[in-house]
């Protein structure tokens, strides 16, 4: 973990992060600053954008750590913005918002469209929005928006809005709580050419839980309990088709050595997919570790999963293992907005257990030398009710602990 500094919204802060956290998850998941909506995490679309140091980035890939020292401004941050107060009121005007989740990201782009370009005209508007995806408006009323602005501050300059556009013509920081502290530059970043070619990139292995597939996503740990030795629940873990048929909704469709192909079929609630693709085990057998690096496209909503899970063994006693595990996944598409819902995180956490127990049940009840495993089968309405009930349970003992 590394320490980082900032100074978000007026206010300085700090916290501790993995060196892989980006400003989107720190601001959301660390500040409780949520009004940075995270969708595509991508780059692409435009809904988590926020300025660092006056200017608009694209926070679900900055990297936390990559701002030490910097101002940070989010969609929360605008309570005395002479521009954003005019935005925000022709965006009510023209229509511009439908479901909001665009909107933060919307509004910051415009901002800097009418603090750059006070003369753009419509087709330079749109060019300059086009880096912002808005799946419900059809892009007309916020153009509107953005040009009856600028149309006003041409036809009755406003002296604060001119001394912002004075700052940012000279490179100065314009954010709207730098009012009365000392300017400051951005600095942007520069492409090099490197001047002898990189070494070769070592081969992948398997990582300790923790450590695996170092990369963007979100995070869930969980663990289980088996009453046998480590040994014996290491040699069943790294047997594919064994740990398939623990995991609620998972079908091995086709096997090559540690690569395998299949599906995975999971339902919350009014969430259902199916995920077909393919992954490929990575296994240090000294340290009883693995990782299993995946990837799959739901045939229904044409969402994309990537992820990587990571275990280990690791004995507690003659007779008694921990299995250690480590989910890192990631999102494309319609389903990604679920992605970092806690209720979801809960329900991970419970297939988990749930994968831990058929773990047990699988090792205390071997299948017969030659015969297939018979797979886990998925109940989600008794896993919905799991749980609400762990939630309700934590809740109450959480007002009984206050």
């Amino acid at each position: 973990m590394t320490e980082v500094s900032m100074e978000i919204n007026g206010r300085q802060v700090s916290g501790s992060v993995a060196p892989r956290t980006h400003l989107g998850d720190f601001l959301r998941e660390e500040i409780r600053l949520t009004g940075t909506n995270l969708s595509c995490e991508h780059g692409v679309c435009g809904a988590c954008t926020v300025l660092v140091d006056g200017q608009p980035v694209r926070s679900c890939i900055t990297f936390a750590v990559a701002c030490e020292g910097k101002r940070i401004t989010t969609i929360e941050g605008y309570d005395d913005d002479p521009i954003m107060a005019r935005l925000r009121e022709a965006f009510h005007q023209k229509h511009a918002l439908q479901c909001g989740y665009c909107t933060p990201g919307m509004l910051t782009t415009a901002r800097d469209i009418v603090l750059r370009l006070p003369q753009a005209d419509e087709a330079r508007v749109r060019i300059e929005l086009s880096g912002n995806i808005c799946r419900c408006t059809g892009y007309q009323g916020i153009t509107a928006a953005v040009m009856s602005v600028l149309t006003s501050l041409n036809e009755r300059p406003d002296a604060a809005v001119e001394a912002l556009r004075g700052a940012a013509a000279e490179g100065r920081f314009t954010a709207p709580e730098a009012a009365g502290q000392e300017a400051a530059t951005f600095t942007r970043f520069a492409a090099a050419q490197p001047s002898a070619p990189a070494a070769p990139a070592a081969p992948a292995t398997a990582e300790p839980t923790g450590a695996a597939a170092p990369g963007k996503g979100s995070s869930i740990q969980g663990g289980f309990d088996v009453p046998f030795a480590a040994a014996q629940v290491w040699a069943f873990m790294a047997d594919l088709p064994a740990v398939a048929s623990c995991l609620p909704g998972a079908v091995i469709e086709e096997q090559d050595g540690d690569r395998v192909k299949g599906k995975i079929a999971v339902k919350f609630g009014p969430m259902a997919a199916a995920f077909n693709g393919a992954a490929q085990l990575e296994r240090n057998d000294e340290q009883m570790s693995a990782v299993l690096r995946g990837a799959g496209q739901d045939s229904l909503s044409q969402s994309r999963a990537k992820g990587d899970v990571g275990y280990r063994v690791m004995a507690v006693g003659e007779n008694a293992a921990r299995v250690e595990v480590d989910l890192l996944y990631s999102l494309q598409g319609p389903l990604a907005q679920f992605s970092r819902s806690g209720l979801v995180q809960d329900f991970v956490r419970r297939m988990i257990a749930d994968f831990g127990r058929n773990v047990v049940l699988r090792l205390q009840h071997p299948a017969d030398e030659g015969q297939p495993f018979q797979q886990a089968q998925f109940n989600p309405f008794k896993m919905f009710l799991g749980v609400l009930w762990e939630r309700v349970k934590r809740f109450f003992s959480g007002k009984a602990g206050g």
